[in-house]
């Protein structure tokens, strides 16, 4: 199947276009020993072929073991799980958000706007000196994904294109 890989960035928080706010949508920390960052990306991900959905215990053993510094985040909606947010911070003050998504009975609530606006709040605050935020998205992801991405202020800087194995 052919994929389109978009990378976005942003290189300034006054670049973020706040999307109107969602009542009852919170953003926590969530540890990265609780059980909720492997069954939320299954969950995010399963929909859209997430490499994530299908991975062994032991896979997922190797997964933590790549990304030790890894900051995992939770999106709430009145208090339940509703989505996810992971952050990798990269030499160069740079934060990539490696996740963001939001569970299937979530999406098309009209949250994923105020969702990622918290997202990009929170990266631009992870270290003091974040010069840089960015995250990629596929076309095999959710259809309003890049629009979203557009919408709060990233920018497109490459894409790809290949096919999904």
């Amino acid at each position: 199947m052919r994929e389109i890989v978009t990378y976005v960035e942003m290189t300034g928080s006054d670049q973020l276009a706040r999307a109107e706010p969602a009542p009852g949508l919170a953003l926590e920390t969530l540890d990265r020993d609780s059980p909720l960052v492997v069954d939320l990306q299954v969950k995010i991900g399963s929909p859209y072929g997430w490499k994530c959905a299908d991975r062994t215990d032991q896979q997922w053993v190797a997964w933590y073991a790549e990304h030790p510094d890894r900051l995992f985040r939770l999106l709430t909606f009145h208090g339940e799980p509703a989505g996810l947010v992971a952050y990798d911070l990269h030499p160069g003050d740079e934060v990539e958000i490696e996740t963001f998504g939001l569970v299937p009975d979530f999406v098309g609530r009209g949250l994923g706007g105020h969702a990622l606006t918290l997202a990009l709040e929170q990266a631009w605050n992870l270290a003091p000196t974040v010069a840089r935020v960015w995250l990629h998205t596929s076309s095999m992801d959710h259809p309003h994904a890049l629009r979203n991405y557009h919408r709060r202020g990233l920018r497109t800087f490459k894409t790809e294109a290949g096919d999904r194995t």
